[in-house]
């Protein structure tokens, strides 16, 4: 039984991981794998962050709870059956990311979304 001081780890896509260090996809797999959480660093390019491959393609991926995206709207739509198809429960948009189209067919499927920074979030605790 989880308690108000434990917290939940959630399985999170990050949607534009890049290996460079300057990107803030990078300090997201980052941040995120320090916290604990189980990552999934889906890119447009081969890399590693830290310990983790850059995956790329569509992979069956289990037990997603949360997409963090990092690329651009135009280049999100390719991937919106893909993302549907991980039942997520959130998707963040992180600033430069909003995509109106993607929120509203998100939110037809009951996920839950928010227009946020992956990186704020989780120096609030607010993750």
């Amino acid at each position: 039984m989880y308690t108000m001081s434990q917290s939940i780890k959630k399985a999170t896509l990050v949607f534009g991981a890049s290996p460079n260090p300057d990107r803030f996809s990078f300090k997201a797999v980052q941040r995120l794998v320090a916290a604990g959480h189980p990552v999934f660093p889906l890119g447009l390019r081969k890399g590693t962050i830290g310990q983790l491959d850059i995956i790329q393609g569509t992979p069956e991926l289990l037990g997603v709870d949360t997409i963090t995206l990092y690329v651009r709207a135009e280049l999100q739509r390719a991937y919106y059956d893909y993302f549907f198809s991980l039942k997520p429960k959130r998707i963040i948009f992180n600033p430069g990311t909003e995509n109106y189209e993607l929120m509203r067919l998100a939110r037809s499927k009951n996920i839950e979304v928010e227009a946020a920074c992956t990186l704020v979030m989780l120096s609030l605790g607010d993750y």
